[in-house]
């Protein structure tokens, strides 16, 4: 089923009253909206899943996984009737995998509650899984023309520049006095151009380094602009953090060619997706080392040999990793897993289950040393094995 696009007509808010930066934000919106993909045919669902993608992806990196998303589930029913297992693959890469398990979560209430089609009230889309106060406040304006207020972190910067707010923005206190500010001045029967207008400026050109104030259309009416000598010094950032360095050791098992890979706990970090199996290297332990007993521990398989062919290295939002591979011919036992499903998988299947983005980087690796094993039993001639 289709969900309608029926957008409502809003009503005006007592409270709305004209300013000259909301009008020239208007005005440079009509003018220079980017064409992106969520913006062509813009139905509740469209919109809805835009912005789930969004919430931690920058627009130039979503449009692409929002292309395919949609295609492969192009409304609320499509998505409802997919395995956890379809959304993820066609999540995959985008990260942040929790965003889609409630995507679909989510869906599946609407097509059992309502037939398919979502909430219209900021109020009620607050009740699906996966959506807080941002996502609710956009869907709602942006697909139902809500008159209502919904900040992402571009908004809450270009306000913050705007009214000279030298608070911290990870504050509920500053961000509840720009919310107020804006809803003071919100044109209710536009809504929708309003927040995307601040989302757009914010992201194309009030920056958070490096403002393009010759290029902004309400420079003139900028505190920020007019009172410091470097506008981009708002918002009060916090220092960044050292992201924790982390040093595992990965198996990939070869039996018969078929690999042996396990499924994560649906919730937590990469719920839902396949991986090699591996963990943690210990202090003072060799990587190779760490491979054998992390394999043991995992599977309950042993093995005597162990071939590295390299390290793999994955930044996520809090964290670095450093994955040292290594391959096995010659794993013994059966396989004995806690609480995880595993599945023997040759490399074309391999690559149609929904795989972390380390994972994915490790396929080329382990293709190339497939191709100098075919080399080498041509020639005659036998690579070396590394002993754990």
């Amino acid at each position: 089923m289709t969900v309608k696009f029926r957008p409502r007509p809003a009503r005006p808010t007592a409270t709305a009253r004209p300013d000259p930066r909301v009008k020239a934000l208007m005005t440079w919106f009509s003018r220079h909206r980017r064409p992106l993909p969520w913006r062509r045919h813009p139905t509740p669902y469209r919109i809805w899943v835009a912005e789930v993608l969004l919430q931690q992806t920058r627009v130039a990196q979503a449009a692409p996984y929002f292309e395919r998303f949609v295609r492969r589930f192009p409304n609320v029913s499509a998505l409802a009737r997919a395995s956890e297992e379809q959304v993820l693959k066609a999540w995959e890469g985008a990260g942040y995998y929790a965003r889609a398990r409630h995507l679909h979560q989510a869906a599946r209430q609407i097509q059992r509650e309502r037939a398919g089609e979502l909430p219209h009230q900021s109020g009620e889309l607050r009740q699906l899984p996966g959506v807080g106060p941002y996502i609710a406040a956009a869907v709602a304006s942006l697909a139902f023309h809500e008159p209502i207020v919904a900040l992402d972190a571009n908004g809450f910067r270009v306000l913050a520049r705007w009214t000279l707010e030298r608070r911290d923005l990870h504050r509920a206190a500053a961000q509840n006095r720009l919310r107020r500010w804006a809803m003071d001045r919100l044109p209710a029967r536009r809504s929708a151009e309003f927040n995307e207008g601040l989302m757009e400026l914010g992201e194309t050109i009030c920056l958070p380094l490096r403002p393009e104030c010759t290029r902004c259309p309400v420079a003139g009416q900028c505190r920020a602009r007019q009172e410091l000598p470097d506008p981009g010094a708002l918002p009060t950032r916090r220092p960044p953090r050292a992201k924790p360095q982390v040093v595992a050791a990965v198996v990939a098992v070869n039996r018969g060619g078929r690999w042996l890979v396990l499924r994560r706990p649906s919730t937590g970090l990469l719920g839902g997706l396949w991986e090699f199996p591996g963990g943690k290297v210990a202090p003072r332990e060799r990587p190779v080392a760490a491979a054998a007993r992390e394999l043991r521990e995992e599977t309950g398989l042993t093995t005597g040999m162990l071939e590295e062919l390299g390290v793999v290295r994955h930044e996520y939002s809090h964290f670095r990793v450093a994955l040292h591979l290594f391959r096995t011919r010659s794993a013994r036992g059966r396989v004995r897993v806690r609480g995880r499903r595993h599945r023997w998988v040759g490399f074309a299947e391999l690559r149609r289950l929904p795989l972390p983005r380390a994972t994915l980087k490790m396929l080329p690796p382990l293709e190339r040393a497939g191709k100098r094993d075919r080399a080498s039993r041509d020639s005659g001639s036998r690579r070396g094995r590394t002993g754990a």
